[in-house]
């Protein structure tokens, strides 16, 4: 899946080199995610709603 953009780290990327981590870049209806490890295999889509409720999911869970 081609997804041009500008790809961020997460901020938590760990310590190290912070190449443990997901990237992430807006496609405006959905997210696109993949492996920093290999950022050319492939990556997963989600619609914007799905994943905004993800995160709030994992927030509350802290």
């Amino acid at each position: 899946m081609d997804t041009p953009g500008i790809w961020r780290k997460s901020s938590y990327s760990g310590g190290g080199e912070g190449n443990a981590c997901v990237e992430v870049v807006d496609r405006h209806t959905h997210i696109a995610i993949r492996g920093s490890k290999a950022p050319t295999r492939a990556t997963l889509s989600f619609p914007l709603t799905t994943f905004t409720a993800f995160i709030e999911a994992v927030k509350t869970q802290r």
